[in-house]
Formats: C-alpha cells, structure tokens, sequence
C-alpha cells in the first residue's frame, strides 16, 4: 500500500461542528500516523482551519507540521504555518515560515502581507514596509496593503503619515470600518479631536455595536470636556458588553469630574469587580472618600489598593497625608518615609515630610526633608520659604537669607520674602541692607507696614527710620 491509499475514501464536501473537534482531531492524528492521507487531505485542511478559527493553534501547528513531511513544497501550508506561529507569539519562526511559503511562491500577496505584520511584531520596521510595498507593486490597489502601512506608521508613531495612508483607503472604500477607528486614534493622539470624534462617528455608522467604538468616543468626548456625552459614549460601551472594565472606570472618572462623586464610587467598585488587580480603581475610590472628608474610609481603599500593590507610590502618600490630617503622626511619617524609599527624587513626598517633621518638633531634620524638596524642585516657592522661616526659628540667619533670597528669585515682588530678609539684616545690624528691603516691601504689599508696626513699636515712631525708608 502506497501513503496515498486510505481507508477513508471516496468522502464527501466535509463539514466540522466546532464540538467534535476532539473526536476528529484523534481521527486525524491516526490517518496521519498510517501515512494513508491522500483521500482526507481535505478532511485535515479542514480541521486546520477549525483549529486555527477557535485558536487552538498548537493542534494546527501539530497538523500543519505533519503535512509538510509529506508536502515539503506546498506554498500554502507553509503560510498557514506562520500564521499559527504567529498566533502562538512565536514570532521569529513565523517569519521563517512565511519566507519558506515565498520561495515557493514569490509574488503571493496574502503571504507578503501576514510577513509584514510578523516583521512588524519583531520590531523590524523597515522590512515591513518593504514587504508592503511589494504588494503594492504587485497590486497598486490593494486596500489591505494600504491599511496595514497605515497601521506600520502609527505604531512608529509617525501618525501624519498614518493619516494619509488611511485617508487613501477610505478614499477608495468609504465602506472600510477599521479604517475610521484607526483613523479616530491617530487624530486623537495628535490632538485632533473633532476630527477624532467625527472619524469614530463613521465607525460608529459601519460598526454600531462596537463596544471600543463607543469608549473610544467617550474618551474623546471628555477630552473635549463634555463629560455628560462622555459618560453616555461609555454607558452604550458597556450596554454592549456589560464587563467591559475600562469603560466603568473611565465613566468613574468622568462622573467624579461632575462632582457626582457617590455615582463615581459605585463606577469604580464596578471595575474592580471586573478586575480584581486594578489598584488603581481602589485608590481612586479612596481619592474620593478623602474628598468627601471620609478619612477613616480613604484610609481602608488606600490600604486596600496597597495589598494590590504594595510599591504604590501614589497610595503611601495620599494615605499619609490622611493619616497626618487625623493626628496619627507616626502613622504618615512611616508613609512619606515609604513614599520616598519608592520615589527619591518626588519632592511632594519630601516636603510633605518635611512639613510633619517641623510639626513634631523634628526641627533639622525637617530642614534636611526641605532641602532635597529644593534640590528636586528649585524654583518651588513654598519649599524654600518654609525653609526660610525654619532658619530663622532656629537662629541661623545667613542660611534664612539665602532662602528669603531664592524665593526673591522666584517670585521677584514677594513682598513676605523681601521683609522676612529685612528682619534678619535688623538683627545682624545691617542697617541699610534692611531699610532697602522693607521698601520693596512695601511697595510690593503696602499692608506689610500695619505688621511691620506691630512688631517694631519702637522703630515706627523714629525720624531716623522715617529719613530712611524716605518718608522725612
């Protein structure tokens, strides 16, 4: 008996319920061992294409490669090949298979196409488009071809060029519905949005129950900041597939933005019941609670969103700054100190401790929490004059002028920084140097004059002072 002779013959067009795929792929495996195969070729095409519609792509690679024992120089089953590697993200064997399907066939488009897609996967731009502009020489119309060149150029990020391969499809084939969604993106990303928002209208038009349709829409929709047809763009999304988790998240966020913060809660407890590892929807109900001045209740959502993810930055600080408003000091000590561990160069994270420290008394070493907040963010304000002031509490007044003089820099008529210097050249007894700097101050904040008066009774009256600051 030759390979070609089978016990099954003389069969009928073939016709696989995706049910009995088990059944019949033990059925095949068997005719394959025999090597009687001519008559059920179609039968295992067909099966291959099964498997590889329902993903089961290791049962196709596993017929696939059978078959290429026996047909070594079939074209087609090497393209199949590469497209079940590929679908396994076996990427670099796929374009192996593809180039083995191209010496056979040299000029097949569909080959050429999925090689590019693979090339792409690898990174390998340049011969991507290569690959792609041989089909286009082959078939200057070829609409597929096209699209994919526009999707080779978004993914590079070079979305005007994108733009313009989508626009020529679309030109051709008004009817061409992913070209619209890829085309919304790209305007989108470049801040495009009413063009955007019109390209996802389109789609909308071709594909009306697309589900990422509709968020991507809402999206748009809040990035023009209306929110209301934002969050209906999201309800349609999740009208359509109810467990779509990005879309109650984002429709969360959205609500929060209106202020209807109770609503927002619910959205975001929704999410995270449709992924149990998103921290961030837990922390974003924590966000909220601490708005609504629920500390003992942002506190729980922040801890919870660190049991998810115990190096979140975000969660440490925000927790912190709770815990401080309630008096536990201790408690949002330890969380600025982890915050920082994760983040050493966030300077929120050092100035907030540096604040809790001057609290507790912890004078130098709030000074040393100030001063990397400064080295982090140098042109911050509020750093270096509570930096200032905590100098010149602890008496070391070359150190306060130095600070007063960097918020100067910052903020060249802060009239409190010109008199904060002021009183620290009175008590360094540099006369003039003080009088220059309470005239910037009051002429940069007039009411400086009533504190001034305050705190130097002596001085107020003084025809000498009066000369000086040029009054007399």
């Amino acid at each position: 008996m030759s390979f070609f002779d089978s016990e099954f013959s003389n069969e009928e067009e073939y016709d696989l319920p995706e049910e009995n795929v088990e059944e019949e792929l033990a059925s095949c495996k068997k005719i394959l061992d025999s090597g009687y195969v001519f008559d059920s070729v179609e039968r295992i095409e067909e099966l291959i294409q099964v498997c590889m519609d329902i993903d089961r792509y290791e049962d196709a690679l596993f017929l696939l490669d059978k078959f290429l024992e026996i047909f070594p120089y079939n074209s087609e089953y090497w393209l199949k090949k590469g497209i079940v590697l590929n679908g396994l993200f076996r990427f670099s064997e796929a374009l192996l298979a593809y180039e083995q399907s191209l010496s056979l066939n040299p000029n097949d488009i569909e080959t050429l196409i999925d090689k590019s897609a693979t090339e792409e996967n690898l990174g390998l731009y340049d011969q991507s488009q290569e690959s792609l502009e041989k089909v286009l020489q082959l078939d200057p119309e070829n609409d597929d071809a096209m699209f994919s060149l526009g999707l080779l150029f978004q993914r590079r990020g070079q979305l005007n060029k994108a733009i313009e391969w989508f626009l020529k499809v679309v030109s051709r084939d008004p009817e061409y519905s992913e070209v619209y969604y890829e085309l919304g993106f790209c305007y989108e990303n470049s801040a495009r949005l009413d063009k955007a928002l019109e390209s996802y209208d389109k789609f909308l038009e071709l594909d009306p129950y697309n589900p990422n349709g509709w968020y991507n829409r809402g999206i748009v929709l809040v990035k023009m900041e209306k929110l209301e047809q934002g969050i209906n763009s999201y309800d349609l999304a999740i009208s359509i597939r109810e467990n779509f988790s990005s879309a109650w998240f984002n429709k969360g966020n959205a609500l929060a933005d209106l202020g209807r913060l109770q609503e927002a809660i619910q959205c975001f407890k929704k999410s995270f019941d449709l992924d149990k590892e998103d921290e961030t929807a837990v922390y974003n109900i924590a966000n909220i609670y601490e708005e609504l001045d629920d500390l003992p209740s942002a506190i729980k959502y922040y801890t919870e969103s660190l049991k998810l993810n115990d190096e979140y930055y975000d969660a440490y600080l925000s927790r912190g700054f709770c815990y401080d408003s309630m008096g536990k000091y201790q408690l949002a000590l330890r969380d600025f100190n982890k915050a920082i561990s994760l983040s050493q160069d966030s300077a929120e994270a050092w100035y907030a401790k540096a604040d809790l420290e001057y609290s507790l008394g912890q004078i130098h070493d709030s000074i040393v929490s100030y001063k990397e907040a400064a080295r982090i963010e140098p042109n911050n304000y509020e750093v270096w004059f509570n930096l200032a002031e905590t100098y010149f509490e602890l008496g070391e007044w070359l150190e306060a002028l130095k600070s007063f003089d960097e918020c100067i820099r910052i903020n060249p008529k802060d009239a409190t920084s010109f008199y904060g210097k002021a009183k620290v050249n009175f008590i360094l007894s540099r006369t003039q140097e003080a009088i220059e700097c309470l005239k910037s101050a009051f002429q940069f904040d007039p009411s400086i004059r009533t504190e001034f008066e305050k705190e130097y009774p002596e001085i107020k009256s003084s025809k000498l002072f009066k000369r000086l600051i040029g009054e007399v």
